[in-house]
């Protein structure tokens, strides 16, 4: 009976319907989020922010040497 009642709705009610339960879903998993707190949050930044900074250090030093080298066979070649 079930299966009948299912075949007689049209699009747009089963849109709806589907589109209900997409939005009752999420609401139930962002009730599950668990926020960090600001001192977490905090540190976290901070340790992105050094990992950044060290990074950049590292492609510049890179950068700098392959540049010294790259002059040294242009001159060599020249």
């Amino acid at each position: 009976m079930a299966e009948n009642v299912k075949k007689t709705e049209n699009g747009f009610v089963r849109f709806f319907k589907r589109a209900a339960k997409f939005f009752r879903d999420c609401k139930g998993e962002v009730k599950k989020i668990v926020w960090p707190t600001p001192k977490a949050t905090f540190k976290n930044t901070g340790v992105v922010l050094v990992t950044i900074i060290v990074v950049a250090l590292f492609v510049f030093l890179l950068d700098t040497v392959f540049m010294n080298l790259l002059g040294l066979v242009m001159d060599v070649a020249g």
